[in-house]
Parts: structure tokens; C-alpha cells; sequence
């Protein structure tokens, strides 16, 4: 089943990044992408006092924009909105974790079929 556009990924997107490093080099931008969202996504939970949560979550919306990863982007940009009006207690991480698990889970299953 082909997710459609402007669902969780940005199928269109993520052919354009694929196009724009090359094919050869895209696998390894979508590794170092996945690994420093993973890292960011460690930060924000260990980060209880909230402190860093608008710095990490812009840096998530952007590299979630970069991949394609719409919905995780867009739960990433209202959690920053948040923090940024002094809200960031109230910021769902669990959601924004959630969001990204399956979006990166969507993700490695759609690639090869949504990238022909």
C-alpha cells in the first residue's frame, strides 16, 4: 500500500534529495539523518528540565524536512512554537517520538517502491 502525498512522507521530497546528492551518496545521507535525529530525539528525553527543547525541536522540523517526514516535521514546528512562548512543558514528546518511529518505520518500507 503506497502512502499518498502530503501524508506522513513527502515521497516528492525525498526523490528531490535523492536527485539533488545522488543516488551513490543518498543512502548515506538518510543514515546520517536518521542518526542524528535519533540523537536529538535522546536529547529531548534526557533534557527533563525542557531546557534545550526549542533549539532540538527546530533542529528535528529541519531535518525532518529534509527527509520528506511531514507529519514529524509538522508535530516538531508546533512543539517549537510552543517552547518559544514559554509552553515547552506542555510539548508531547511521547507524540513527537511516536511520530517519528513511524514515519522512519513508513519510511524504510516505502523507499524502494516510492523511489523507481
Amino acid at each position: 500500500m503506497q502512502p499518498q502525498e502530503g501524508g506522513m512522507i513527502q515521497w516528492s521530497r525525498v526523490r528531490q534529495l535523492r536527485d539533488e546528492v545522488g543516488a551513490e551518496e543518498f543512502d548515506v545521507v538518510v543514515d546520517i539523518f536518521l542518526d542524528e535525529v535519533q540523537e536529538v530525539i535522546k536529547k529531548l528525553r534526557d533534557d527533563t528540565a525542557r531546557i534545550e527543547i526549542e533549539q532540538n525541536l527546530h533542529f528535528l522540523k529541519g531535518s525532518a524536512l529534509s527527509l520528506g517526514f511531514d507529519s514529524f516535521s509538522k508535530l516538531c514546528q508546533d512543539g517549537e512554537r510552543r517552547a518559544a512562548a514559554g509552553d515547552g512543558a506542555a510539548v508531547d514528546l511521547g507524540e513527537i517520538c511516536t511520530a517519528f518511529d513511524a514515519s522512519k518505520a513508513l519510511f524504510q518500507e516505502g523507499l524502494a517502491e516510492n523511489l523507481l
